[in-house]
């Protein structure tokens, strides 16, 4: 290997640490932008109204509608995503009770994953149907990265909470 290559793998490796703490950030605080924007939402009646058909659909939220109505249910959720958001927030302090909110975060991504295969109106008709996805689920496979990322927060708060 030439010298300026092996210059220039020095300079990367070097930067590694800086870029791991950039991605650690970015994700971290990018997921509670998210989640604490989407909950705040949730005290929105258009946004109330905007979630009926998603949650509606689902077998594993839809038969909350029984019990509470759209408005109610809709901010019962923004209190459990803003909730989330915090929790997550506060893992430099807290990295324990943080580990909370990797977890609402996981559960609230897993529930929105699964309107994917519940709501009507995924696959894209002028496309030929599923695979190709209309809008709503173009929205909603975000949801794979963002469960990815909440993972990888919920590791981060176990590390950091249990290091010995």
């Amino acid at each position: 290997m030439s010298t300026y290559t092996e210059a220039a793998a020095t300079k990367v490796l070097q930067a590694l640490p800086r870029i791991d703490t950039i991605a650690a950030v970015l994700s971290r605080y990018g997921l509670v932008i998210v989640v604490g924007w989407i909950g705040f939402l949730k005290f929105a009646h258009y946004e109330a109204h905007q979630i009926q058909p998603l949650v509606a659909h689902s077998p594993f939220m839809g038969w909350l509608y029984n019990i509470f109505p759209e408005y109610t249910f809709s901010v019962l959720l923004g209190f459990f995503e803003v909730g989330a958001a915090v929790l997550l927030a506060i893992k430099p302090i807290a990295p324990r009770i943080s580990v909370i909110g990797s977890l609402l975060s996981v559960v609230l991504f897993l529930s929105t994953l699964s309107f994917l295969f519940t709501t009507p109106g995924i696959g894209e008709p002028l496309g030929g149907g599923f695979p190709a996805l209309s809008l709503v689920g173009e929205f909603l496979l975000k949801d794979i990265v963002l469960l990815g990322v909440s993972f990888w927060t919920l590791a981060d708060a176990l590390r950091s909470g249990w290091a010995n």
